[in-house]
């Protein structure tokens, strides 16, 4: 495979400076394993005051992200090369889960659209949208947030951005929706709280079931969990 390409849109680039060169994401990139672009929109507004938003159509509160910009640096982008997915962060749209971040993680180049304030001319979301994404039933200041949480977790998918003892196939919701089991590590005890003995007995095949067990009951108090409805 070759290496993957993310462009981000964005009106605050500084929000993605440390997440992008820390930890995981960090690593990927040096190992050649995706290249990431943030772009700020600002640098291709029209006017000399490089206004970026404005007041919304119909009145309301809030300032809207203007058409132009967007369009400008996609349709740059576009002449330059295809994107299997342009993402179009939203609360409006489909949430993001374990399934979407494994096929997003396939592909050759992604891009983002970021939102700021109140939200983006919808007209960009129409022309070039090719999937609309939440991480959840909320608002955030921008989109911004999402698309870092989305990257790291399509990021570390790519074969060879973790080693074999971080390997993502036994994360949770890899095996659909399935809680992984509780992880330990020295010291076997501490302040009287003791790690389960059958992780310390070596014998494979019970630390196995024992693991499998504790996969079901968290997985069904996490269903158990999400079905109660807040009030």
């Amino acid at each position: 495979m070759k290496k993957m390409r993310i462009d981000i849109l964005t009106a605050v680039p500084d929000l993605f400076n440390s997440p992008l060169n820390s930890s995981i994401i960090q690593r990927a990139q040096n190992k050649g394993k995706v290249e990431i672009f943030v772009h700020n929109i600002r640098d291709y507004a029209f006017n000399k005051h490089k206004q970026i938003d404005d007041k919304p159509f119909g009145g309301g509160p809030g300032m809207v992200l203007k058409p132009e910009p967007f369009f400008e640096c996609i349709e740059k982008l576009l002449s330059e090369r295809k994107y299997d997915h342009i993402i179009f962060t939203t609360p409006k749209g489909k949430i993001f889960n374990q399934k979407i971040a494994n096929k997003f993680s396939l592909c050759q180049n992604l891009m983002f659209l970021t939102g700021h304030y109140k939200d983006i001319d919808d007209r960009v979301r129409e022309k070039f949208a090719t999937d609309e994404i939440s991480i959840g039933n909320f608002v955030l200041t921008g989109g911004e947030l999402p698309s870092l949480l989305m990257i790291d977790a399509i990021i570390r998918l790519i074969p060879g951005v973790l080693n074999d003892s971080e390997s993502a196939l036994n994360d949770s919701f890899q095996d659909g929706e399935q809680i992984e089991a509780p992880c330990y590590t020295r010291p076997a005890e501490y302040k009287g709280m003791k790690v389960p003995e059958v992780l310390l007995s070596g014998n494979e095949k019970e630390i196995k079931i024992w693991k499998q067990d504790q996969s079901k009951l968290l997985t069904e108090k996490w269903k158990n969990l999400n079905n109660k409805r807040i009030t």
